[in-house]
C-alpha cells in the first residue's frame, strides 16, 4: 500500500550515493569558498551557487551523475534546479554535506 502510495506522489527511493561515486559521479559542494575551506567532504569540487551558472562548461558530461551538498540543503536544491535546466541528466540533491557525508562514508 505505501509503495503504490509513494507511486503516486512521485516518491522516489533515496538514490545509493556510493554507486553513484563508484559509477564516476562528482560531489559538488555549492557552499561558499570560506565555508568549504572549514570543512568538505574529501574529494568533492567547490562551486559556490552564486558562482555555478558560469561554471558549468567545467563539467563536460551531462550524463554522470552529480551529487549536489551544501550546509543544509537548500543551496544543493538550487543547483540541482540549475544543472537540470541546463540538460544535466542525472544530478541529485545530497542535501547537507555533513549529513551526506555519514551515507557514503
Amino acid at each position: 500500500m505505501i509503495v503504490k502510495l509513494k507511486r503516486l506522489l512521485g516518491i522516489k527511493p533515496a538514490p545509493n550515493y556510493n554507486e553513484l561515486l563508484e559509477e564516476g559521479g562528482l560531489i559538488i559542494d555549492v557552499r561558499t569558498k570560506a565555508e568549504f575551506v572549514g570543512r568538505h567532504i574529501k574529494g568533492s569540487k567547490n562551486m559556490p551557487l552564486q558562482n555555478l551558472g558560469t561554471s558549468l562548461t567545467s563539467l563536460k558530461d551531462k550524463d554522470k551523475p552529480i551529487i549536489t551538498c551544501c550546509a543544509s540543503g537548500m543551496r544543493s536544491a538550487s543547483a540541482k534546479n540549475l544543472l537540470k535546466s541546463h540538460g544535466f541528466t542525472r544530478v541529485y540533491n545530497g542535501g547537507s554535506w555533513a549529513r551526506l557525508q555519514e551515507k557514503i562514508s
